[in-house]
């Protein structure tokens, strides 16, 4: 049931933190999988850990032609595309007061018109092939308020949006469309937070009923499981991976 052999995975920004720990599930299940990133030699780094078939793809998946380029080359290279992860994404810590427009447009394009893309893009590939899997990454903060992070709460809110969307509106094509919401993962991007943000290392420990921050290890199970056919008949969801966070009152 949770066999990816013969499978195919993009996963955009796979090569570190919560991507790079979905692609580990993925790729350990059986499937070859390609990275999607900007920055060409961390990519081809992440690939290396993936094991034989694992394939770097620089693609800027806010531009339509580089996420087309990217499928096409997917498609070119692997012969299919059975799973989309849609996991870029970017994050500008200032109160609403202080964001300018540019970073704003510059986080929501990367965090949520990149999944419409990749979305989009990946479409007609699962429709001719009868089926496949996209798991959108959404955050706590689909949830939550945050003072520091309007713009990235709103991209996050909007992924899980799009996630029901698609997932009604592909359903007759067999195509399930989940989100994961992670909570405080110890990665790149929240070591920077730990030091932009007074008392957040301890607030995060307090909440968290497991008692500790999550690692990139934790997101492998889950991505194995919404990439299988385990997940089936479960679409339209937004799974918070998160120790209990969103649970404590």
């Amino acid at each position: 049931m949770f066999d990816l052999h013969g499978k195919v995975a993009i996963v955009t920004g796979g090569n570190g933190g919560i991507g790079l720990g979905m692609a580990r599930g993925i790729a350990g299940a059986g499937a070859r999988v390609v990275i999607a990133g900007r920055n060409r030699e961390k990519s081809l780094a992440a690939a290396a850990q993936l094991g034989e078939g694992a394939l770097a793809v620089e693609a800027d998946v806010t531009s339509e032609g580089a996420v087309r380029r990217l499928v096409e080359r997917t498609l070119g290279e692997c012969g299919r595309l059975d799973i989309l992860v849609n996991n870029a994404g970017i994050n500008i810590r200032k109160p609403p007061q202080e964001l300018a427009l540019t970073e704003w447009r510059q986080v929501i394009d990367t965090n949520l018109t990149s999944a419409y893309l990749c979305c989009h893009a990946a479409y007609p590939l699962f429709k001719a092939a009868g089926g496949g899997k996209i798991i959108n990454i959404g955050s706590m903060m689909s949830i939550f308020g945050a003072s520091f992070a309007p713009a990235y709460a709103a991209s996050k809110g909007g992924i899980v949006q799009l996630t029901k969307a698609t997932a009604v509106a592909w359903a007759p094509d067999n195509i399930q469309v989940n989100a994961v919401l992670p909570g405080w993962i110890d990665t790149e991007l929240t070591r920077n937070a730990r030091t932009e943000v007074k008392g957040l290392h301890e607030g995060v420990l307090a909440r968290t009923p497991a008692g500790r921050w999550g690692t990139i290890d934790d997101m492998e199970g889950i991505a194995i499981f919404l990439a299988s056919t385990a997940s089936d008949f479960i679409t339209g969801t937004a799974i918070p991976v998160d120790g209990g966070y969103a649970v404590k009152g």
